[in-house]
């Protein structure tokens, strides 16, 4: 890079209108990046609009999208943008950031992209590893089922993958599924069945602890996974503490900066 370069961080997450997570989880994460490469500023954006005008018309916050974070880079005169998403898969919502990112090709001199946290085997054995550290005074005969966000975009099996890799590393009272896809929670009780837990600790595998946390997970309606496990006869306790929460999984969305700026020289 010559001296008249700027480079900066995209952070671009999917967003929530839950302050309390937010402040531990996104907050967490941008600073987070801040803090390991002080000499780019960071930005933010999220890419959803309904939440976006939730929290504009709600709280009077203004959050960018990812063009108009990009627009602003370029007011601030930045050259060269390393664009770290949030997004636990490689799914819709980060192949749109990245056309949306990419219509902006040729107004700066680079844009890098770094991965999601699921991406390469290694990322999910080490977010294996960190889920089952921030669960590992849990004893063998509780069991922990995660709820996963799900899409109909094929980077889905990535959950059924990660499910298996628990087991294979060791975790056999560790169950993940998802919400809106599979492996759906149909798929967990028949698992959780022939495993026989005494009890049952329910959390979030989604950056933030937001709606689907506070509704599908642990709800008051029949439907919620809370309320199925419960019907089901298990003593369930819901964990409502999202993914940005674990320092080791935000240091690998760190370590994903890194390797994008390596990637970039």
């Amino acid at each position: 890079m010559n001296a008249a370069s700027k480079k900066a961080i995209l952070i671009v997450s999917f967003g929530t209108s839950y302050e309390n997570t937010r402040k531990r989880t996104i907050d967490a994460i941008e600073r987070d990046i801040a803090d390991a490469f002080p000499v780019c500023p960071a930005y933010r954006a999220w890419t959803s609009k309904m939440i976006i005008a939730k929290l504009k018309k709600r709280d009077g916050i203004i959050i960018h999208t990812v063009k108009e974070a990009m627009e602003q880079m370029l007011l601030d005169g930045i050259t060269d943008v390393i664009v770290q998403p949030t997004h636990v898969i490689n799914g819709i919502e980060n192949d749109q950031m990245k056309a949306d990112a990419l219509s902006f090709r040729d107004r700066f001199s680079s844009i890098v992209f770094g991965n999601p946290l699921l991406t390469t085997e290694e990322d999910n054995q080490a977010v294996v590893q960190a889920v089952a550290g921030e669960f590992q005074d849990m004893d063998q005969e509780t069991a922990l089922v995660l709820m996963g966000h799900g899409t109909e975009h094929y980077a889905n099996s990535v959950y059924a993958a990660l499910d298996y890799r628990f087991k294979d590393m060791g975790h056999k009272n560790i169950f993940l599924g998802t919400v809106e896809a599979y492996p759906a929670l149909d798929s967990l009780l028949r698992a959780a069945d022939s495993f026989q837990p005494k009890k049952i600790v329910l959390a979030p595998f989604m950056i933030v602890a937001g709606d689907h946390a506070q509704n599908d997970l642990a709800g008051e309606g029949p439907d919620s996974w809370m309320n199925r496990l419960s019907s089901e006869g298990y003593e369930v306790t819901p964990v409502l503490k999202g993914l940005g929460e674990y320092p080791k999984i935000r240091q690998i969305l760190v370590d994903h900066v890194q390797q994008a700026m390596d990637a970039s020289i």
